[in-house]
């Protein structure tokens, strides 16, 4: 067990170094909330639903986006293969894959909190919750874009993907828009998406309330589906090996 998590932090170390803690990429990990936070301001949202939404938003592609590149990039260069080799499991590999992308996650989460405490002036309702939430949603957002990189056949279609998944899911899963106001057939589908459950616990641990799940169904669900995406991460490694 010590050495599946020493081998994890050291695929995820590896990853930090050579893919996220560039200039450009931390740069825009900052850059991409600050601009979101200006455009929801500029639109006129209520700044209570913004404030969970806009967090949410950050962890989300923070933590998706340098995974899907830094793994194409390794399975379409070939790195990858090299990296089944070391003495560690398909699981500790999906886990270090994913920690990389959460602790980058974390980092873009830090100008938003920022944003909200200072310029929205919001005080979390349960901050202990809310770091709980943030930390789960993380875990959950890293761990999907982990799975969608190794589901992905044809490492140049990637972002493609990624962003045909990503985009709707924005307007489907209570960032914007309610989803209790959303027609009837597209609950069920806001209801699949994981992100929903994400932005239903933050917006509770933020704001003391939430539009149509409550936190004792979204905060588990939001553990629960991060250990069932590296899971199924581990099988898709599995198949990709010849």
């Amino acid at each position: 067990m010590l050495d599946e998590i020493r081998g994890a932090l050291y695929i995820a170390k590896k990853d930090l170094k050579e893919y996220y803690l560039k200039p450009p990429t931390v740069s825009w990990g900052i850059a991409f909330p600050l601009v979101f936070a200006f455009a929801f301001t500029l639109r006129g949202w209520d700044k209570l639903w913004l404030a969970s939404g806009l967090l949410t938003l950050s962890l989300f592609f923070g933590s998706t986006s340098i995974s899907a590149a830094s793994i194409v990039f390794e399975r379409r260069m070939k790195p990858f293969e090299r990296l089944l080799l070391f003495p560690i499991s398909y699981f500790g590999v999906a886990w270090g894959k994913s920690l990389s992308s959460f602790f980058f996650g974390l980092l873009s989460s830090i100008p938003t909190v920022t944003i909200i405490q200072l310029f929205l002036s919001i005080s979390s309702h349960n901050p202990a919750l809310l770091a709980l939430c943030i930390v789960g949603s993380a875990l959950q957002f890293s761990s999907m874009g982990v799975l969608l990189a190794f589901a992905v056949k044809d490492p140049a279609q990637a972002m493609t993907i990624f962003n045909t998944i990503r985009f709707p899911m924005i307007f489907l899963c209570d960032v914007i828009i309610p989803v209790s106001k959303l027609p009837k057939y597209l609950s069920p589908i806001s209801l699949a998406m994981p992100l929903t459950y994400s932005v239903e616990a933050i917006r509770y641990a933020l704001v003391g309330n939430y539009d149509i799940v409550p936190p004792q169904i979204s905060i588990p669900i939001t553990f629960i589906s991060f250990f069932a995406f590296l899971y199924l991460a581990e099988v898709l490694i599995k198949r990709s090996i010849p």
